[in-house]
């Protein structure tokens, strides 16, 4: 197969893993810089040059697309499909999954658990929102927001109300959501392919800090996942319509909440702490779906 991996950065350890496991199976692979790719569209048809050549022949392409290129990386995988090119995660399936808001109404829509969460946008309705959200502390999340960044803790209610008002000066799209204190600072990433999960792990926050991601300091340690575990981040993925996907839970008294659904999941922390090849186990789930298309 010829394949192409969408990526701003051959050389970022997600990339090249990707290349190598794809390489390693005896497939064709080229990384693209999204923002090189440009293209035509028509009635006749649809186009996509790289730097002065045209590209062609592909059969799989596989999207790390940063969320700072959301818009522009997610076009350019649509005109892939558009060249009936498969994608284990497709460019709408990608949005869905970057919008944060949008993501966990469609998973409370149906029956996922989650935090309990609240939105708003009119600066006289603050007080209300939050009594519909409950006493602090509350968690106020930027709705782009990856690796922990714009992810902030307000421990009591006049914290909360300072935050968003700056967030609002700001123009920013946030969130505001219960804070899972039984957690303790620890999360479970789940990484999702196709229909099972590849592995899991626990992710637990430095001292001082409630985010356990990897990028803000955190530990990581392999994990086995509860039966109802396994099965909701698999319908988490599933909703989202996501081939590959890191699903991150919470465990809590209710049982696990799910936090996001991410669709371009880091492959180093999560390889490292397990020492599962998941980078294979991606090439594999790409070879069997360009396999059921061609059906």
């Amino acid at each position: 197969m010829k394949i192409a991996i969408l990526s701003r950065n051959a050389s970022l350890y997600s990339t090249s893993r990707l290349v190598d496991a794809a390489r390693s199976r005896g497939h064709s692979v080229r990384v693209l810089d999204p923002l090189r790719c440009y293209m035509r569209i028509s009635r006749s048809g649809f186009e996509m040059h790289y730097k002065g050549r045209a590209l062609s022949g592909f059969d799989a392409v596989v999207p790390r697309i940063g969320s700072s290129i959301t818009f522009y990386g997610t076009a350019v995988l649509r005109q892939f499909e558009m060249m009936g090119v498969y994608t284990p995660n497709s460019s709408d399936a990608v949005l869905r999954s970057r919008d944060k808001l949008r993501s966990l109404q469609l998973l409370a829509r149906q029956g996922i658990d989650l935090p309990m969460t609240v939105f708003g946008d009119y600066p006289d309705d603050t007080v209300d929102l939050l009594q519909m959200l409950g006493d602090p502390p509350h968690v106020i999340k930027l709705n782009e927001g990856t690796q922990g960044q714009g992810v902030l803790l307000a421990e009591k209610r006049s914290a909360s109300q300072g935050m968003i008002e700056a967030f609002r000066g700001l123009y920013a799209n946030f969130v505001v959501q219960e804070f899972i204190g039984e957690a303790g600072g620890g999360d479970l990433r789940c990484f999702v392919v196709g229909n099972r999960i590849a592995a899991a792990m626990h992710r637990q926050a430095p001292e001082g800090d409630f985010r356990a991601n990897l990028h803000r300091g955190g530990r990581a340690a392999p994990v086995t996942l509860s039966e109802q575990e396994t099965e909701v981040a698999l319908r988490a993925a599933a909703i989202m319509g996501l081939g590959v996907a890191g699903v991150d839970l919470l465990r809590s008294r209710r049982g696990p909440l799910v936090l996001e659904v991410n669709s371009s999941p880091g492959l180093e922390g999560i390889e490292e702490a397990t020492g599962i090849d998941i980078a294979s186990a991606v090439i594999a789930e790409v070879e069997a779906g360009v396999v059921a298309e061609a059906r």
